[in-house]
């Protein structure tokens, strides 16, 4: 039965439904099922715009589907849903116009947009889902649609990124699945707006504890957090580069909002949880920087970079748990939240920006090596206005919208260390820790006074590796020229390296960038706390000086810190000369054991786990079959196992009689000249076959395999009725 408004339902079907009407008209006519897509994508967009601007009539607005997959599908429109469902729409509705001219000598395009809109439906679902059920159904269902995305070029590389990508998304839902099952059972709900007042009141933190860090596995492997990051640096090099932007740009997101609900509704801004969310944070900022800034391809190093800028959104979200758990930092935990909530937008849309922006040197050269791919942008004036921008805009230079929500990060870190000076943190941090083994110390040690001024700088750090690995990049593709002076001049006479509709896709995206960072108290601002409901913060709208200098000093910090890496590292330690021509060559210098999926997650579970759990089943059953073994010899005396008689029954040698009729009829016949010898009559050898078989059910009967095998298929008995019974 189905409840409420439909317009929620509308948002994530329509996609759905569209997405199999694109496919039935591109069997017949590519060009019109070109328009469907670019269609879809932009009605979707104008549907969620109209949400936004009468959001007021639609804040109350939802729709239940009863019965539906067992607990039934819940969606919900309030501020932050609207906000990123807005996003994705627009992020689709720009990816679609670029994608006509990017996919123009590709393969199988007519899959890879019906699974395009079937992710666009499945993400937008996540975003509405009112309830974690939902959540996990949509989630689902976007990772395997998306995987076709990384698989779309079938090579080698593609195949293996693809399935890289499937196993972290599939060992992440099923831990997510685990989580849920532990949550349910605690509290009796997955309704978010439950979550917060039942997980509160819950006696038993350890199993809510349990859930939220299942939870957190299986969102944080979709938002790309250290250590289940290992899918962003494969897929998106391989990707097609419309599909990066939205793996990068709105998929990451998805797990973010995951662990958006589990901070701030399950664990309720438990400020232990803030300290764990905080430290998985911080190395997955530093650890994405240092892979980004090592690499020699233009989308790794974007890939990389999301990873970086997915740590910051920790950090903010580690800030606002420890600012708000504690009660003392109740209004530094709305700059914390507001923060969080913008760099998530901030960095959907200018990865966007630079995903595109990369697309275009795809597609015309074929080539994403920084040595072969150098000099490309020079005298193309459009497409480095567009790269500049989201170069800036991630780098936090002020003016920008990067620049916004990295302030609002940073005034959070600053604001817990002066109330660690007033009131230490640490009498309230570790106080609710459901788990010993020496973690409370641990969480009263992150949130000492000097701890956080090491967390300050390598937030600082950070920004400044930003800074430098996008300066590469800059300067590598629009001021550097290539190599080979005959390339650099095709790419010179390149004029029409984008069509009318890439070109609005990217510039129309790109001048976003500067709008939300020239205007932060006329747009900036209000978006964030349009955004805040799902938050549970006190919103106090307090005004932050983005442009005094004392919050200018963080930005340019960092800023300085990239030049200075920039010119005294990536100049020299990551560049070495080439003896024959002279010129200065961009080298990996990143370390073969630095990879964790070839060096750790493959080799253990493809060939440690493996050797070990085989060893213990060997043992296991050796003493099994030993036990066997002792009970035949004295407590259950068996009878020895007949031997086969030769006369059979009657049905062996009625059978017999019969093929020794038909064999000899078929010597006189057919067969006359060359006739069949045998050696037995039929009637022995079916005699034999019935024996045979007769002693093989009994061994099989008298064995552990048979009774494992009843014990499956009663299992599986009772599993069907109870799914009927319900």
């Amino acid at each position: 039965m189905m409840r409420g408004n439909l317009f929620p339902s509308v948002l994530v079907f329509f996609p759905i439904l569209t997405a199999f009407i694109s496919y039935a008209s591109g069997r017949k006519n590519k060009k019109v099922r070109d328009l469907i897509v670019q269609a879809a994508g932009i009605t979707e967009c104008l549907l969620f715009l109209a949400a936004a601007v009468f959001f007021e009539e639609t804040q109350e607005m939802f729709f239940t589907w009863e019965g539906f997959a067992g607990l039934g599908m819940h969606l919900e429109l309030d501020g932050f849903r609207v906000l990123y469902g807005l996003i994705a729409a627009f992020m689709w509705m720009m990816t679609a116009l670029f994608s006509g001219e990017y996919f123009t000598h590709y393969r199988n395009r007519n899959r890879y947009y019906f699974f395009y809109l079937l992710t666009l439906g499945a993400t937008v679902g996540v975003f509405l889902s009112s309830d974690l059920y939902t959540t996990f159904l949509f989630f689902e269902l976007m990772s395997f649609t998306s995987y076709v995305w990384v698989a779309q070029d079938e090579s080698k590389e593609s195949l293996r990124a693809a399935a890289t990508y499937l196993a972290v998304a599939v060992i992440g839902g099923l831990v997510m699945l685990m989580g849920l099952f532990l949550l349910y059972r605690t509290v009796g709900t997955l309704d978010m707006a439950s979550l917060y007042e039942v997980c509160a009141a819950c006696p038993d933190k350890r199993t809510v504890w349990a859930a939220g860090i299942c939870l957190l596995f299986g969102f944080g492997a979709k938002a790309g957090a250290f250590p289940l990051h290992i899918w962003l640096p494969k897929a998106h090099p391989v990707a097609p580069a419309p599909a990066s932007a939205l793996l990068s740009g709105i998929l990451t997101k998805s797990g973010i909002f995951g662990i958006l609900v589990v901070s701030c509704n399950i664990l309720c801004h438990n400020a232990n949880w803030g300290v764990l969310i905080l430290t998985l944070g911080v190395i997955t900022m530093i650890a994405g920087a240092v892979l980004a800034l090592l690499s020699v391809d233009l989308k790794r190093t974007l890939a990389c970079s999301s990873m970086s800028q997915i740590g910051f959104i920790l950090v903010g979200t580690g800030m606002l748990c420890i600012l708000n758990g504690g009660g003392n930092g109740v209004l530094a935990a709305e700059i914390a939240a507001r923060g969080t909530l913008l760099h998530m937008m901030n960095h959907s849309l200018i990865k966007l920006v630079l995903f595109m922006a990369a697309g275009v040197v795809f597609m015309n050269l074929h080539k994403l090596d920084l040595n072969e791919i150098r000099g490309f942008g020079r005298k193309k004036p459009l497409l480095h206005l567009a790269f500049l921008s989201g170069v800036l805009g991630i780098a936090g230079m002020p003016l920008f919208n990067g620049y916004i929500s990295k302030t609002l990060l940073h005034e959070s870190i600053i604001a817990a260390q002066e109330l660690t000076l007033r009131a230490p943190i640490s009498n309230w941090v570790g106080a609710a820790f459901p788990f010993g083994y020496g973690l409370n110390a641990f969480a009263r040690f992150v949130t000492s006074p000097q701890m956080l001024s090491v967390i300050e700088w390598l937030f600082l750090i950070s920004g400044g590796l930003t800074a430098a690995y996008m300066l590469k990049l800059y300067i590598c593709l629009f001021w550097e020229k290539n190599k080979n002076a005959e390339e650099q001049a095709r790419f010179d006479g390149m004029k029409r390296y984008m069509c009318p509709k890439s070109t609005f896709a990217v510039i129309g995206s790109a001048v976003l960038l500067p709008l939300l960072g020239l205007f932060p108290y006329l747009v900036t601002d209000k978006i964030g706390v349009f955004g805040e409901s799902i938050l549970h913060v006190v919103v106090d709208h307090e005004r932050v000086s983005y442009f005094a200098a004392a919050s200018l000093k963080g930005g340019l910090i960092s800023l300085t810190i990239g030049f200075l890496v920039y010119f005294c590292i990536v100049r020299t330690f990551l560049m070495r000369e080439e003896k024959e021509s002279g010129e200065q060559m961009y080298v990996n210098r990143l370390p073969a054991w630095f990879d964790l999926e070839n060096g750790v997650y493959r080799p253990l579970l493809l060939r440690v786990f493996p050797a070990v759990l085989g060893f213990i089943c060997r043992i296991f059953d050796t003493l099994a079959d030993g036990v066997l073994i002792l009970f035949r010899k004295t407590v259950f005396r068996e009878s020895p196992i007949p031997h086969e008689r030769e006369e059979g029954t009657v049905f062996t040698d009625l059978a017999g009689s019969v093929c020794d009729l038909v064999h000899r009829a078929l010597n006189r016949t057919v067969r006359r000249k060359h006739p069949k010898i045998r050696q037995h009559s039929y009637r022995h050898v079916i005699a034999l076959k019935r024996e045979e078989f007769r002693e093989n059910n009994i061994l099989i009967a008298r064995s552990l395999s048979f009774g494992l095998l009843l014990f499956c298929a009663g299992f599986l008995f009772t599993v069907i009725y109870l799914l009927f019974r319900t």
